[in-house]
């Protein structure tokens, strides 16, 4: 019906949430009816709110129609490629408010010959602070424009706006309830801040990818690091970053080299990924349209996803609140990992950082692997109990007392029955003289060393590892030695 409104020329004003195909519903009309025009004069003009959602929307425009010249302009990169593009002649221009209006003061644009304009995310821009230079940039059109206006709800400026600039428009609009906003399981969580990080940390290792949402930029890079710490690949894209960095950090996230994007607001209208598994909210939303636009990001266009809010313990009330505004109903609790492992899609493509940790960790020989008695010491032999000594040798009374770790890294009572056959046996220590494994060798991090075999030593680059000091049961011959 939106189509069939824009091709017969009329105002459309829509109400949709994110993923419900706008821009097919805008672009096939824009694209059909827009005719070329000389060059520094386009006759199309589309407003976005962010650089992601610019860029995404010029690049779905092109694919539409080959012969129509599309360009995009936004802030946080260089003039130069812009500025060439226009004076190579564009006929529909896709721009941000602000570095549009910076073009049309150096002359570099001119608006006088637009007819249509689309407004996407109005509301977005509204909440940016882009409403007056919107209206200025309206004012340099020609009055008799097609103005087409989406937004997720049609009230406040976004509704001053319609009835200010819009003739007559024609009102589609998709119910903004749980089935067609945010299809997908939510779930609220109190959490102390304090322990917030270990948690998404855990929760990101089995529902990804993933986008986590923080308030402030500073918050989002802070998040970024503890998570790599962890052990979780991620990426960071906020405002404070170069266009250059959030295209980079953007692709990373598409192509599955990343397990989880962390992101402000203001970046959360520009992505637009299919297949996200999970939203993090770390930090709770400001109001209920932001948690709206914020889940949009998982569950588009029908698809299941994982929405996941994490609380102060004193905020329930607030939580409840918001839920009565979004249109759900779900009960506050403690974190429950085993209500979300079915989110988790094995038949996903594993980013390839988390394809070479679980490697190395099922690789079965040429790594240096723990023997089942505990930890490894400073030289990287053990004592017969189980426990490191400083200079990286083992006692030779570890025939009792001590204790071992099973598969599993469970400590278990070294009753003899569990004594490893590594030293039962007298084989030589899998570690080489240097001591430790080599710096590829080393598990992810958050993991508590090397796998545990049971007990069988793997060799260590083929060397000869030399002999451990009083190994071996008492009246067990020591083996010499070898010679160099």
């Amino acid at each position: 019906a939106t189509i069939a409104d824009a091709l017969a020329g009329r105002d459309v004003c829509g109400a949709a949430p994110t993923g419900s195909g706008k821009t097919l519903a805008f672009g096939v009309p824009l694209v059909s009816m827009t005719e070329r025009g000389r060059p520094h004069h386009p006759r199309a003009l589309v407003l976005a709110p962010t650089r992601e959602l610019a860029d995404q929307i010029s690049e779905e425009l092109s694919t539409l129609s080959r012969r129509t010249r599309v360009a995009p302009v936004y802030g946080g990169v260089g003039y130069g490629a812009q500025v060439k593009a226009l004076k190579a002649g564009v006929d529909i221009l896709v721009a941000c408010p602000g570095r549009l209006e910076d073009l049309i003061a150096q002359g570099r644009v001119r608006l006088s010959e637009v007819e249509r304009v689309v407004l996407d995310e109005a509301d977005r821009m509204a909440d940016m602070g882009f409403m007056p230079a919107v209206r200025r940039i309206l004012d340099l059109t020609t009055s008799r424009r097609q103005t087409v206006l989406f937004s997720a709800t049609l009230d406040g400026d976004v509704a001053r706006l319609i009835e200010e600039y819009q003739s007559d428009p024609v009102r589609h609009e998709v119910a903004i309830d749980t089935t067609d906003v945010v299809p997908a399981q939510h779930v609220f969580w109190t959490v102390p801040r304090t322990e917030r990080t270990a948690l998404v940390a855990r929760t990101l290792e089995t529902v990804w990818p993933a986008i986590v949402f923080c308030r402030t930029r500073h918050g989002a890079d802070r998040l970024a690091r503890q998570l790599s710490n962890a052990g979780v690949s991620t990426v960071a894209i906020h405002g404070g970053r170069s266009q250059q960095q959030r295209t980079r950090a953007l692709d990373d996230f598409v192509s599955g080299k990343v397990q989880a994007m962390i992101a402000t607001d203001v970046a959360a209208r520009g992505i637009h990924v299919d297949d996200v598994a999970t939203v993090v909210h770390f930090d709770v939303p400001e109001d209920h349209k932001a948690y709206i636009h914020r889940s949009g990001r998982t569950a588009r266009a029908g698809r299941g996803g994982l929405v996941i809010s994490l609380i102060e313990p004193n905020g329930t009330r607030a939580a409840r609140r918001m839920q009565r505004e979004v249109g759900i109903e779900v009960e506050i609790t403690a974190p429950d990992h085993g209500a979300i492992e079915s989110h988790g899609d094995p038949s996903r493509v594993i980013p390839r950082p988390v394809e070479r940790a679980r490697a190395e960790q099922q690789a079965p020989s040429g790594r240096s692997e723990r023997s089942g008695q505990g930890k490894p010491n400073r030289g990287g032999k053990q004592n017969g109990n189980g426990r490191p000594n400083r200079n990286g040798k083992q006692n030779g009374y570890g025939t009792s007392g001590g204790h071992s770790r099973s598969s599993d890294g469970r400590q278990e009572g070294n009753d003899g029955s569990r004594r490893s056959k590594a030293r039962a046996s007298g084989r030589p220590d899998p570690r080489d003289r240097t001591g430790g494994p080599r710096r590829d060798d080393r598990r992810p991090a958050g993991s508590r060393g090397p796998k545990a075999t049971g007990g069988r030593p793997s060799s260590h680059r083929g060397q000869r590892p030399e002999p451990r000091a009083g190994a071996g049961r008492p009246g067990q011959q020591r083996r010499s030695r070898p010679a160099r």
